[in-house]
């Protein structure tokens, strides 16, 4: 049965995507932490991170990485957080918070926006990322 994250990068269930490729997804968390919180996952389903095999590792976090350039310019912060922690959802993932303080990385506070702050938040990232890899 495939989990809830590869439902959401099959597009059989709705999300606030702000980057794809052919191996990789990313999206809006439904529950941030902070505006702009995005999870990567690879398409292919896999539990834990560091069961990935060595070279969709790679492109796995270089994906990743233009996410979060993508983020940083898209929502103004000092940095992007990452954090992995994988044990709410039997799928791989990334998180990459917008931060200005550690306690932005504070898991256990979280926001509530409006499906139109999300929209636009992933529209702005999304745009970002296109422009970006397009350089």
């Amino acid at each position: 049965m495939a989990s809830i994250f590869s439902k959401i990068a099959a597009g059989e269930i709705p999300s606030y995507k702000v980057a794809a490729d052919d191996k990789h997804y990313a999206f809006l968390d439904i529950n941030p932490v902070a505006p702009g919180h995005v999870l990567v996952i690879p398409r292919k389903e896999t539990d834990y991170i560091f069961d990935i095999d060595d070279k969709e590792y790679q492109e796995y976090t270089l994906f990743a990485k233009r996410v979060a350039q993508a983020l940083k310019e898209a929502m103004p912060c000092k940095r992007i957080g990452v954090a992995v922690m994988g044990l709410e959802v039997p799928h791989a993932h990334i998180h990459l918070i917008p931060m200005n303080s550690e306690s932005d990385m504070n898991f256990k506070s979280k926001v509530t926006l409006p499906a139109e702050e999300m929209e636009a938040i992933a529209a702005a990232i999304a745009k970002k990322f296109d422009e970006l890899n397009k350089a």
